[in-house]
């Protein structure tokens, strides 16, 4: 939590969230992601100054935990002096503690987003899922919280002026807003009217243009002019044997003894690797996610 800390921002944990939101599709698979079409409402996780602390606190908890659909979970939520936002123990169940940090008694607009991303923690432990490492698991947390539809209450608790800052969970600013775009723009949804701080709404805006970037690479039709020139050269370099230069490149050239060139690129809207023949407009398939990509090899 930083806390009138300096904020971390820009895309510096990219690669893992990429990673997160894979190894999702792969644990959960299609049609359980598609359950979670629609995002925990604002006004069901609202908290104002004047409801009392704990029964409140309940409250959201029963929401979230309802939202993810762990209805055999309880949260029994407790404050205390602490460095992090939150903590919770992690047991058999099916009670879990859940320590908030004390400022929370006076922030209370933020308790639905630290609670989103520790029931998480619940949900991921269920699952068996989880990354190695502290720091790319609690990513893997903030990604599974965005993804699955509680993660823009954790934007929405980011604010930061010139004397005062704050913000929660691991990734930064534009990396929840960039994992809460592949979610709108996979379910069609626009969470910028949830938000109550403007620095969140900035941060979506561009995480929204960084996500809109993975529609956009070859061999995808949709690339831009630059990225198809650059493709057609290292394709010609890949067809003649000769040595391509695929530094900053997500797709990769492999040859096939038994036929045509073979591309691979990571699907944008799960990130798996697909892999098709070098042979011109291709339509393919992700088998993970099930999206459709026009593609021109």
């Amino acid at each position: 939590m930083a806390n009138g800390g300096p904020v971390e921002h820009g895309y510096p944990h990219l690669e893992t969230v990429r990673a997160a939101v894979t190894a999702l599709y792969k644990r959960l698979s299609y049609d359980t992601i598609q359950t979670f079409a629609t995002s925990v409402a604002p006004v069901d996780v609202a908290f104002c100054d004047t409801d009392d602390l704990h029964l409140g606190t309940q409250r959201v908890a029963r929401e979230l935990v309802r939202h993810y659909r762990l209805p055999d979970a309880r949260m029994i939520v407790g404050f205390r002096e602490m460095e992090h936002a939150a903590h919770i123990e992690l047991a058999a169940g099916p009670e879990y503690f859940v320590e908030l940090n004390d400022r929370f008694r006076t922030h209370r607009r933020d308790i639905g987003a630290a609670l989103a991303h520790e029931i998480m923690h619940v949900y991921l432990h269920r699952l068996d899922l989880s990354f190695p490492g502290t720091r790319d698991n609690e990513i893997l947390t903030d990604t599974a919280t965005t993804y699955l539809g509680a993660g823009w209450l954790l934007l929405d608790a980011f604010r930061e002026d010139a004397l005062t800052s704050q913000k929660l969970g691991y990734l930064t600013p534009e990396e929840f807003g960039y994992v809460l775009a592949k979610r709108a723009l996979l379910f069609g949804e626009d969470p910028s009217t949830w938000f109550t701080s403007a620095q969140a709404y900035e941060a979506y805006a561009r995480g929204l243009a960084r996500a809109r970037l993975d529609e956009q690479q070859p061999p995808l039709t949709a690339a831009g002019w630059v990225g198809r020139r650059r493709y057609a050269r290292d394709r010609r370099h890949a067809q003649d044997r000769m040595p391509a230069d695929e530094s900053g490149t997500a797709y990769a050239f492999t040859p096939d003894g038994r036929g045509p060139l073979r591309v691979s690129f990571p699907c944008p809207t799960c990130h798996q690797r697909i892999r098709v023949p070098v042979r011109g407009r291709v339509r393919a398939r992700c088998a993970l996610c099930r999206t459709v990509l026009e593609c021109d090899t």
